[in-house]
């Protein structure tokens, strides 16, 4: 069985939590909290909840530990760090940041004879997967990734540390016209501003500036300063009975032509419809921990991304049921 650890008990945590419960080959080492253990309760039967303090400790009993702070601040921090004692994975979202987070990672954990993953999930992650093979397959064409209308838990949480925020959602929502554009296969250049718009519903501390907060988030680089945004102002009580899902989705396309005279027009969709962002977020980042744990075991080490996971890693089932159930 493969042991796994959670660092990190909020939305994705649970969702890991649950995935690892329905995996046929892994256990519940542990959940790691920031907070009083006593505090944490868990579903797992019997999973012990242990303080981050504690965490060394457990290096001989767990073999992946699923890292589940923020992009902002906790996982810059965090990864690098905590691959020094394991192989680890984590989500980190922020796509302008993933050169410089993979070198950090990459350097801790081949100095410690690791193995880590980052930027595990569905965007980056699946999606990542299905604009490589859309662009090895049409070379001639062009990129198009439209997220939502969801609520995005890494821009969400990048509003909740803003000063004066006690709490917040944000969504975001293709725009409809774009969308059908490149499905027509029509082709167009978008910016980023043309592709989506983003809408934040935030619950102030007492006293708070709301003009302040509002200039915050609007100007803040890498993920709202390119985008139209609106801020909107609500209870927590409004919070907690209009916006307390966590659906989301969205589409990767690629539209290309081939031919001697690229006369043939080829478009192609991935889509996801998400009734839970954090529950699919931990099932695909649990069937990435199967694959770090795999690659460990052959001895490998350092940083890796989903793009160099051979699929068959990510399956319970042996090569011989792959090539005669899915081939």
């Amino acid at each position: 069985m493969i042991r796994i650890g959670i660092l990190g008990y909020g939305n994705i945590g649970r969702g890991i939590e649950a995935a690892v419960a329905a995996a046929p080959d892994m256990e519940l080492a542990a959940i790691f909290t920031r907070r009083d253990p006593a505090s944490v309760a868990v579903k797992t039967p019997g999973a012990p909840v242990v303080n981050v303090a504690d965490l060394e400790a457990w290096t001989d009993k767990v073999d992946v530990m699923m890292l589940c702070g923020g992009s902002a601040t906790d996982l810059p921090e965090q990864t690098p760090a905590y691959a020094k004692l394991f192989n680890v994975i984590d989500s980190f979202d922020t796509h302008a940041k993933i050169p410089e987070h993979f070198a950090n990672v990459d350097k801790a954990a081949k100095e410690s004879g690791h193995l880590g993953m980052i930027s595990g999930g569905w965007d980056p992650g699946m999606f990542s997967l299905n604009r490589l093979y859309a662009n090895a397959i049409l070379p001639n064409g062009s990129d198009y990734t439209f997220w939502g209308k969801g609520i995005s838990q890494g821009h969400s949480d990048a509003v909740r540390r803003i000063e004066g925020v006690a709490d917040a959602k944000q969504y975001t929502i293709p725009v409809e016209s774009a969308l059908e554009q490149v499905r027509s296969g029509s082709n167009p250049e978008l910016t980023t501003r043309q592709k989506h718009t983003r809408e934040c519903f935030v619950v102030l501390k007492d006293g708070a500036d709301a003009a302040a907060v509002e200039k915050a988030i609007k100007e803040m680089p890498n993920y709202f300063d390119e985008y139209d945004t609106t801020v909107h102002f609500i209870s927590q009580e409004e919070l907690n009975e209009k916006h307390s899902a966590m659906p989301h989705g969205g589409f990767v396309l690629r539209t290309g032509s081939t031919g001697w005279d690229n006369e043939n027009k080829h478009v192609i969709e991935y889509s996801l419809k998400l009734d839970s962002n954090p529950e699919f977020t931990g099932s695909v980042l649990v069937a990435y921990a199967r694959a770090i744990c795999k690659m460990a075991a052959e001895g490998q080490t350092g940083c890796v991304t989903v793009f160099d996971v051979a699929p068959k890693y990510l399956s319970p089932e042996s090569n011989e049921y792959l090539r005669a159930h899915m081939l």
